[in-house]
């Protein structure tokens, strides 16, 4: 199963929802992956998405470019999660045939809000965004595994 976080330019919330994903993630046949719905060419992680990967991950995501998603990104996935609604349905009215498999990270697991944009914020507004998606990322991996059965 593969899974894509997206979030607007792929340089804070949706790379960091990567890195934590995949370093809990403890199903082996789960991947997940990260775009931006319009990135800035050759940009790369912020500052603050960067340290706070290392200092908590251990996972060195300074030199990572920013990915375009595409719609052929979009047709591969198994599940696309957004940091916002309005990402979900900026997604799937131009791809209503992927409806049923673009969420908002936090609708799929039943959380009420978005993951906020951190973007031009200190390091505690980071602090915060990262601790809000650990916990939707960790409910995440439980629905998962539940609908794995394991």
């Amino acid at each position: 199963m593969n899974i894509l976080f997206v979030c607007t330019g792929n340089t804070c919330r949706s790379c960091m929802a990567e890195a934590i994903f995949n370093k809990q993630c403890d199903i082996k046949t789960v991947k997940a992956f990260s775009a931006g719905l319009n990135i800035i060419p050759s940009s790369t992680t912020s500052k603050h998405s960067a340290t706070l990967v290392m200092e908590n991950l251990r996972v060195d995501i300074s030199e990572r470019k920013a990915v375009q998603i595409t719609e052929n990104m979009l047709k591969e996935m198994d599940l696309v999660l957004t940091m916002t609604k309005y990402m979900a349905n900026v997604i799937t009215s131009e791809f209503n045939d992927l409806k049923n498999k673009v969420y908002s990270l936090n609708e799929y697991v039943s959380i009420n809000g978005d993951i906020s944009d951190p973007y031009g914020g200190d390091l505690d507004r980071y602090k915060d965004t990262y601790k809000n998606m650990e916990i939707s990322i960790k409910l995440l991996l439980k629905k998962l595994r539940e609908d794995k059965g394991m």
